[in-house]
């Protein structure tokens, strides 16, 4: 690996979690090799070990000393032919190589020896429910929407609730109900068309409902946890393993959250009484959770939905909460969130497809 991408795969045990999550994203193999202010190996952290961290504390300016592993699998440069061996032997898919002042002098990755990536086989989710909420009209992107429904908006060559399904069904899930209302007609001649190996029950709206009220239109009564989503963002992340954290956490609904980080593009200034300033920032970054409209809910929360009413998932989060329900979130990097609600974001939306395509 030459010098300018491994330092993608390398950093500082002073960097925060926030710029650590930024850097796997970088990379984009879930990896950070970190190394002391000496330059020498000292640990590594994974997007599990990130995620596993948020989740027990919630802070992200901690230094990612704080949630590294202490004890990073290495090989010696005279090793490094052994390297694919050693990963497998490991269950690892990224090992770095070190010199002798435990310098990192290369990153191997499994997937680069075998000339295809390290396909893990994914947890069978075959019989969970989907509830993708179609029916907005997506004013945001208006004119396309005059034009089309916003499911029906394209990212490359297939339109985005089409993308939306194609991650589920990564996880045998066949079955899915949709809630349509704006140019209904369309959405449901396009999978006709389509033909698809999956089943999609329609559930249309006479009258707007919001991204909550039009669950409740849905009669069939589901006996395990199910999934809620959006028809205009994609969250590329295991839905596996966060199915899994659901059940055991013991929540009634887990709101998937990435990361946001803005910048004030000013220095900030700080003050005291009087309009002394205390100190001043130069344009800093904050960094916030945001609620990406993707859920896994408990079946009986259905029934807190009022009947024929508009009514938001927010709502019925905080609906959930005051009742004593226990809410909690499942966090992904910011590059994991894609929204095409607005125009710029349909570019970076794009952008990222293509990128996964070619790695």
């Amino acid at each position: 690996m030459d010098k300018e991408r491994m330092k993608k795969f390398i950093g500082e045990k002073s960097m925060s979690i926030v710029d650590a999550m930024a850097k796997i994203d970088i990379n984009a193999k879930g990896i950070l090799f970190i190394t002391d202010e000496n330059g020498k190996l000292d640990g590594c952290i994974s997007d599990g070990d990130i995620r596993r961290w948020l989740l027990k504390t919630g802070d992200l300016s901690a230094e990612v000393k704080s949630a590294m592993s202490s004890s990073p699998k290495f090989l010696f440069i005279d090793e490094k032919q052994k390297a694919e061996k050693f990963m497998r032997k490991e269950f690892i898919t990224a090992v770095p190589v070190i010199d002798s002042k435990k310098k990192i002098a290369d990153v191997v990755l499994l997937c680069e020896i075998t000339e295809k990536k390290l396909v893990e086989k994914k947890k069978d989710l075959s019989g969970v429910p989907v509830i993708i909420m179609a029916g907005g009209k997506g004013t945001r992107l208006y004119p396309y929407t005059k034009i089309l429904p916003k499911p029906l908006i394209p990212i490359g060559e297939t339109p985005i609730v089409e993308r939306i399904i194609n991650c589920f069904t990564e996880y045998g899930i066949s079955r899915y109900y949709m809630t349509v209302n704006y140019k209904k007609g369309m959405i449901k001649s396009y999978f006709a068309d389509l033909q698809p190996g999956y089943q999609i029950k329609y559930i249309e709206e006479n009258k707007p409902l919001g991204t909550g009220g039009s669950i409740k239109l849905v009669k069939e009564k589901f006996k395990i946890p199910l999934f809620v989503t959006n028809c205009d963002s994609l969250v590329l992340t295991d839905y596996g393993t966060l199915y899994d954290f659901h059940v055991k956490s013991g929540n009634v609904i887990t709101i998937v959250s990435a990361l946001k980080n803005i910048t004030v593009p000013y220095g900030v200034l700080h003050t005291k009484e009087n309009g002394e300033i205390s100190s001043m920032d130069e344009k800093p970054k904050l960094s916030y959770f945001i609620n990406t409209g993707m859920y896994v809910i408990n079946p009986e929360v259905i029934g807190k939905i009022p009947d024929n009413t508009f009514f938001h998932m927010t709502q019925l989060v905080d609906y959930v909460m005051k009742d004593g329900g226990k809410t909690g979130m499942y966090p992904v990097s910011e590059d994991s969130f894609l929204d095409m609600g607005e125009f710029d974001e349909m570019q970076r939306m794009e952008k990222k497809l293509d990128l996964e395509k070619k790695q």
